[in-house]
């Protein structure tokens, strides 16, 4: 499992490019024919991972309920971000993977209701959402690649 979080970590550098890289007003455009914009994105596999490790586990999250309202599934920017809520997610791009890390290692997770994707699969133990996470930030790491040829 240690090797699913490295690449899990790989991918999240690759994406803290993206706020070192872009603008705050770049990190806000929707381009014509996308629904949502990078900060967008970053923000929501922030709160997803949450939802999938930690929620599902019966475990206290790092993200408020406020970041969960405004990033998890079903939603899309509703407001411009501001660079304190830049600030705020920056800081929890690495910090929850680092905690996910030790407390997998720490075997903090004892439990885990099964959760049907929408892709069709259903995680039905906390390594079961680690693999998935990984695949589904990559799919939104390709979205972000995707937004930026038009910012």
């Amino acid at each position: 499992m240690n090797q699913t979080l490295e690449v899990n970590i790989t991918t999240r550098n690759m994406v803290s490019k993206f706020l070192t890289d872009y603008t705050l007003e770049q990190l806000n455009t929707i381009p014509e024919g996308f629904s949502n914009n990078i900060i967008w994105n970053i923000g929501h596999i922030i709160v997803s991972q949450q939802l999938l490790v930690y929620k599902l586990s019966g475990l206290p999250m790092m993200v408020s309920e406020e970041l969960v309202e405004k990033y998890k599934k079903g939603t899309k920017p509703e407001h411009i971000v501001t660079q304190v809520e830049v600030d705020k997610i920056k800081s929890l791009l690495f910090a929850t993977i680092d905690q996910t890390k030790a407390d997998f290692n720490n075997k903090t997770f004892k439990n885990y209701n099964e959760y049907p994707t929408s892709t069709g699969f259903t995680l039905e133990s906390v390594e079961d959402a680690l693999v998935f996470n990984v695949v589904h930030e990559g799919l939104h790491l390709g979205n972000m690649m995707s937004i930026r040829k038009f910012i």
